[in-house]
């Protein structure tokens, strides 16, 4: 029997559809924050675009396709310490550093609705916003330039391994310099991630620097990618390309928004059912058989076209 899964009437098709439910859902502040990036917002677009100019190539399959806490490092360590434990004690498997974030990026949409930060549970007792000093605008630059440890550097990770038995992940790597300095200090995992272009603009979109990260760190560590993904085909070229997973953001936001608890399970199906179908049409089984020859990329039209 196939299962197919009851789809509401009128409801999205697709991952994108979510966004505008979510616009409708939200107050314009929210759904500003959350799309939104850093000023022209030139990263942010790239991370999506930059998936739509990677092709996918057909193969012929041999048999049907049966597929099978984020931490930012506080100037009080002791929140950043209680945080890791907490992380322990509810059963998280591992701990995302980010690395990318010593001060808050330019987010204009933020700047112009006047964001303010609610007081936040999973900080409650730890860290208040309520004595956040602005000028009348959004506190949103005060709080994270106030609270996180600018100076924040590679030594510290052997203080984040020193408080946790847990494997530590570093998010925000985006050249091979940085994904060998990550494997020297010991990270057990490494994310592609511009923080979803909403720190430094005008950086590279994620999955145009994949390849570089996977090929510098050599097996040696998983390596997932974060940014842009909104289609089962973006899914399919990060792994062609690498990543042992992909990272997924604002469509859970958008679907989180739009229909609650379902609305995050449906973003999550059409994902895993465009990349088991994406799968089928590739003529890949299984995901171990998604590889590189998968796909093109710029870079391989520019030598074809030397050839």
């Amino acid at each position: 029997m196939v299962y197919i899964p009851r789809i509401m009437a009128g409801e999205p098709v697709n991952v994108n559809e979510f966004r505008e439910l979510a616009r409708q859902a939200l107050p314009k502040m929210y759904y500003d924050f959350f799309t939104g990036g850093a000023e022209d917002e030139y990263t942010l677009k790239e991370n999506e675009e930059a998936f739509q100019r990677i092709i996918c190539s057909i193969h012929f399959q041999e048999r049907l396709p049966q597929p099978e806490q984020h931490l930012h490092v506080y100037k009080r360590r002791d929140i950043s310490a209680k945080l890791v434990q907490r992380a322990e004690n509810n059963g998280y498997k591992a701990i995302v550093l980010t690395g990318d974030a010593p001060r808050h990026g330019r987010r204009e949409a933020n700047i112009k609705n006047k964001i303010i930060v609610p007081e936040l549970k999973n900080l409650e007792g730890l860290l208040s916003t309520s004595n956040v000093v602005t000028d009348g605008g959004s506190n949103l630059d005060s709080l994270a330039n106030s609270t996180r440890d600018q100076s924040l550097c590679w030594k510290d990770i052997g203080w984040l391994k020193s408080i946790t038995k847990l494997p530590i992940l570093i998010k925000g790597v985006l050249t091979r310099e940085d994904a060998i300095k990550a494997l020297e200090v010991g990270v057990d995992g490494i994310i592609v991630s511009n923080h979803g272009g909403r720190q430094l603009d005008y950086c590279p979109p994620t999955i145009s620097v994949l390849e570089e990260v996977v090929q510098a760190v050599d097996g040696k560590v998983p390596v997932f990618l974060d940014g842009g993904v909104r289609r089962g085909t973006d899914v399919f070229k990060a792994m062609a390309l690498g990543a042992q997973a992909v990272l997924v953001g604002r469509p859970i936001m958008y679907g989180l928004a739009a229909k609650g608890e379902y609305g995050v399970r449906r973003v999550l199906e059409m994902l895993k059912d465009e990349l088991e179908l994406t799968m089928a049409l590739s003529g890949c089984s299984s995901l171990k058989e998604i590889t590189r020859s998968h796909v093109r990329t710029k870079h391989d039209h520019q030598l074809l076209s030397l050839l």
